[in-house]
């Protein structure tokens, strides 16, 4: 049986390619006509970048919308702008991409990791209030791979101690909870347009909120320091240049207009695959039934379980899944802590505390997830006809039959 799996030589299950991105020409059409204008830059922020902002707030029903470099540009600016100082604490989960920690670093405070629910992966609201500290000034829930975190209660328990909640909404994009969009729920909502991304233009990112001086602030800070009505050579807070171009914008704005269909598509085959899933021994979708209306499925992510595989390590079975034709991997290998900046400090000229010490973080549930349980499907995997959500199934199986006698 092993010699009929595709890594030994065997069939693949599925024989397709998965085409990320997708374009038209449309979309050539739209950054030509940026080209040939002349005009790549943004200096003003205004033009086809202010329209696509406005577009993309009314999206996300927030009232304001600031574009920049890419996501971790956007975490950065709207947790300067929520008026954090150096020392201040942090709360982030450790099951994240390293920008949600590293822009908190870059900011002077020290990331505070608080571990995820084995249920959903995402920050565990019933872990918060044991990590919060007089010098605690944020929340960064991170609605990882599409899926919301528990937003009312999260909020809840940042207005209790009058801490800013920014939503890490990098996966997010179009995603729900309660019929809000994600990023609109608390103080500010934080998007990546990087390849990988539900909504791409090679890079950049996108801040919304509702508060007017959290907007001028990071609106500042995107902007050199200037102000608004103020003069082209006059600075008033420590800004850079994190412009987007009118280039990616174009690109943005055509993209954009496929957005609810995919957001539609990924979330009824996500729901299906779920379904299938939830047959197979050893294997267990992440929870839904948390809020979430609409999930965006980044990444769908099901749980692996050695011991119905002949104990076969989850970083074999992923590499099995992939070789069938799944567009998978394992994830990710370690919690954040366990990354060298974090083990080793090498945090160079930031002013975090000597008496902060990540070798002694333990997040055991984001443990089990990245050593033994956690396997991924991407996000343009996620885009086909359900059969191929059929296939992913049969793959599983396929391998599962070749190692042991379990069956549905």
């Amino acid at each position: 049986m092993k010699s009929s799996l595709a890594i030994n030589g065997g069939p693949k299950t599925i024989d397709k390619s998965f085409d990320w991105p997708i374009f038209d020409e449309t979309d050539v059409s739209s950054v030509l006509e940026v080209v040939r204008s002349g005009k790549w830059g943004n200096p003003d922020c205004a033009g086809i970048v202010k329209s696509f902002e406005d577009d993309f707030a009314a999206f996300c029903g927030a009232k304001y919308a600031l574009t920049c470099v890419n996501g971790s540009v956007a975490l950065r600016l709207a947790l300067i702008a929520s008026g954090v100082r150096p020392g201040d604490e942090v709360i982030i989960p450790p099951y994240t991409f390293i920008a949600t920690s590293s822009i908190v670093l870059e900011a002077n405070c020290v990331p505070v990791f608080v571990d995820i629910d084995p249920d959903t992966y995402n920050l565990d609201p019933d872990k918060i209030e044991a990590a919060i500290t007089k010098r605690t000034k944020a929340i960064i829930p991170v609605h990882f791979a599409g899926q919301s975190c528990e937003m009312d209660r999260i909020v809840e328990i940042a207005r209790k101690h009058k801490l800013t909640v920014i939503e890490d909404a990098c996966h997010g994009h179009g995603a729900e909870y309660k019929g809000r969009k994600l990023g609109s729920i608390g103080d500010a909502g934080c998007f990546s347009f990087q390849s990988s991304k539900n909504l791409n233009s090679g890079e950049g990112g996108m801040v919304i909120t509702n508060d007017e001086k959290l907007y001028d602030m990071m609106n500042s800070l995107r902007n050199v320091g200037r102000v608004k009505d103020g003069q082209w050579y006059e600075h008033h807070y420590l800004g850079c240049n994190y412009r987007i171009t009118q280039l990616q914008v174009a690109l943005l704005s055509t993209q954009m207009k496929r957005l609810a269909e995919q957001t539609a598509r990924r979330h009824e085959n996500g729901t299906y695959l779920n379904k299938l899933l939830s047959g197979i021994k050893g294997i267990r979708p992440l929870e839904r039934g948390r809020g979430e209306t609409i999930h965006s499925y980044h990444i769908y992510i099901f749980r692996y379980d050695k011991a119905y595989f002949n104990n076969l390590p989850k970083a074999e079975f992923a590499k099995m899944l992939a070789a069938e034709g799944v567009p998978c991997f394992m994830g990710y290998p370690q919690p954040l802590y366990k990354q060298p900046l974090f083990q080793k400090k090498n945090f160079m000229c930031y002013a975090i505390p000597e008496h902060v010490d990540y070798t002694k973080v333990h997040c055991p549930v984001t443990e089990k997830a990245c050593y033994e349980e956690a396997v991924w499907i991407l996000q343009h995997g996620m885009l086909g006809p359900k059969s191929d959500m059929e296939k992913y199934a049969e793959a599983i199986l396929k391998i599962q039959k070749a190692f042991t006698s379990f069956h549905p």
